[in-house]
Protein backbone atom coordinates (compact mmCIF):
# COMPACT_ATOMS: atom_id res chain seq x y z
CA UNK A 1 0.00 0.00 0.00
CA UNK A 2 1.33 3.44 -0.91
CA UNK A 3 1.57 6.41 1.43
CA UNK A 4 -1.38 8.08 -0.30
CA UNK A 5 -3.49 4.95 0.28
CA UNK A 6 -2.60 4.88 3.96
CA UNK A 7 -3.37 8.58 4.31
CA UNK A 8 -6.70 8.13 2.52
CA UNK A 9 -7.62 5.19 4.77
CA UNK A 10 -6.84 7.29 7.87
CA UNK A 11 -8.92 10.23 6.66
CA UNK A 12 -11.85 8.02 5.69
CA UNK A 13 -11.51 6.13 9.00
CA UNK A 14 -11.61 9.38 10.92
CA UNK A 15 -14.74 10.50 9.09
CA UNK A 16 -16.45 7.12 9.50
CA UNK A 17 -15.47 6.98 13.19
CA UNK A 18 -16.80 10.50 13.76
CA UNK A 19 -20.07 9.64 12.01
CA UNK A 20 -20.32 6.51 14.16
CA UNK A 21 -19.96 8.65 17.29
CA UNK A 22 -22.52 11.16 16.02
CA UNK A 23 -25.28 8.59 15.60
CA UNK A 24 -24.90 7.40 19.21
CA UNK A 25 -26.74 9.32 21.93
CA UNK A 26 -24.76 10.86 24.77
CA UNK A 27 -21.05 11.34 25.16
CA UNK A 28 -18.56 8.55 24.62
CA UNK A 29 -15.46 8.37 26.78
CA UNK A 30 -13.01 7.19 24.12
CA UNK A 31 -10.20 9.20 22.62
CA UNK A 32 -9.36 10.48 19.18
CA UNK A 33 -6.94 7.67 18.29
CA UNK A 34 -9.35 4.93 19.35
CA UNK A 35 -12.11 6.57 17.31
CA UNK A 36 -9.75 6.66 14.32
CA UNK A 37 -8.87 3.00 14.75
CA UNK A 38 -12.52 1.98 15.08
CA UNK A 39 -13.36 4.06 12.00
CA UNK A 40 -10.65 2.44 9.87
CA UNK A 41 -11.72 -1.06 10.94
CA UNK A 42 -15.40 -0.18 10.36
CA UNK A 43 -14.62 1.25 6.91
CA UNK A 44 -12.78 -1.92 5.90
CA UNK A 45 -15.43 -4.20 7.39
CA UNK A 46 -18.27 -2.23 5.78
CA UNK A 47 -16.56 -2.41 2.39
CA UNK A 48 -16.01 -6.15 2.80
CA UNK A 49 -19.66 -6.80 3.74
CA UNK A 50 -20.89 -4.55 0.91
CA UNK A 51 -18.75 -6.56 -1.54
CA UNK A 52 -20.23 -9.81 -0.23
CA UNK A 53 -23.76 -8.50 -0.88
CA UNK A 54 -22.73 -7.08 -4.26
CA UNK A 55 -23.45 -3.43 -3.42
CA UNK A 56 -19.87 -2.16 -3.11
CA UNK A 57 -19.68 -0.79 -6.67
CA UNK A 58 -22.76 1.12 -7.71
CA UNK A 59 -23.26 4.13 -9.94
CA UNK A 60 -22.74 7.33 -7.99
CA UNK A 61 -22.33 7.39 -4.23
CA UNK A 62 -22.36 3.99 -2.53
CA UNK A 63 -24.98 4.83 0.11
CA UNK A 64 -25.47 1.25 1.25
CA UNK A 65 -21.74 0.77 1.76
CA UNK A 66 -21.52 4.07 3.65
CA UNK A 67 -24.47 3.10 5.85
CA UNK A 68 -22.81 -0.23 6.64
CA UNK A 69 -19.54 1.50 7.51
CA UNK A 70 -21.24 4.00 9.83
CA UNK A 71 -23.28 1.22 11.46
CA UNK A 72 -20.12 -0.80 12.13
CA UNK A 73 -18.41 2.32 13.49
CA UNK A 74 -21.34 3.10 15.80
CA UNK A 75 -21.38 -0.49 17.01
CA UNK A 76 -17.62 -0.42 17.55
CA UNK A 77 -17.71 2.86 19.44
CA UNK A 78 -20.58 1.65 21.62
CA UNK A 79 -18.82 -1.66 22.31
CA UNK A 80 -15.49 -0.08 23.19
CA UNK A 81 -17.16 2.58 25.33
CA UNK A 82 -19.08 -0.16 27.16
CA UNK A 83 -16.00 -2.34 27.61
CA UNK A 84 -13.96 0.54 28.95
CA UNK A 85 -16.73 1.25 31.45
CA UNK A 86 -17.76 4.61 30.04
CA UNK A 87 -21.45 4.49 30.81
CA UNK A 88 -21.25 2.17 33.82
CA UNK A 89 -18.55 4.18 35.58
CA UNK A 90 -20.43 7.47 35.14
CA UNK A 91 -23.64 5.93 36.47
CA UNK A 92 -21.88 4.60 39.57
CA UNK A 93 -20.15 7.93 40.27
CA UNK A 94 -23.44 9.80 40.33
Amino acid sequence: MEISGIFTALVIGLIIGALGRLVLPGRQQIGFWLTLLIGVVAALLGTFVAAIFGVADTAGIDWIELALQVAFAAGGVAAVDGIRGGRGRRAIER
